[in-house]
């Protein structure tokens, strides 16, 4: 497993990003710890990525947390896999990549739940997060 240098440009953090959900879907699924998983990586990770998805995971009780309060009437274990990830990942980005405008870490994650989950997700996501924004930035 290596780790690209290099910043990732605006236009290919939406690749990044999807890669960042699916490795936190899969490391959830999987019932595996990040770390073990990034190790197990045939491909090389972007180092954008990888510092999500470490950052995220290091960071999800605290996440997690934040979410439970935020989400009014959804429990986190409740909340489709996909979701979870889209929102930790998201989370973890608007608490600690202050160089990326708020706009468009949301849209992002929108983006994802339009693409990868259910109808209803896109909403409940961008509601979450503009909450999750207000109070880490």
């Amino acid at each position: 497993m290596g780790i690209t240098d290099g910043l990732v440009a605006g236009s290919q953090r939406h690749q990044v990003r999807e890669r960042a959900m699916g490795l936190l879907y899969e490391a959830e699924t999987k019932g595996i710890a990040m770390a073990d998983l990034v190790a197990s990586l045939e491909l090389s990770l972007d180092a954008y990525a990888y510092t999500l998805v470490m950052g995220a995971a290091a960071q999800q009780p605290e996440i997690d947390a934040r979410l439970e309060k935020l989400s009014e009437s959804w429990s986190v274990a409740r909340m489709p896999a996909l979701d979870r990830a889209i929102l930790r990942l998201a989370s973890y980005e608007l608490a600690c990549s202050s160089d990326i405008s708020v706009a468009v870490i949301i849209n992002e994650a929108v983006e994802l739940a339009k693409a990868y989950s259910t109808k209803a997700s896109s909403g409940f996501v961008n509601g979450v997060l503009s909450k999750v924004a207000t109070q880490v930035r």
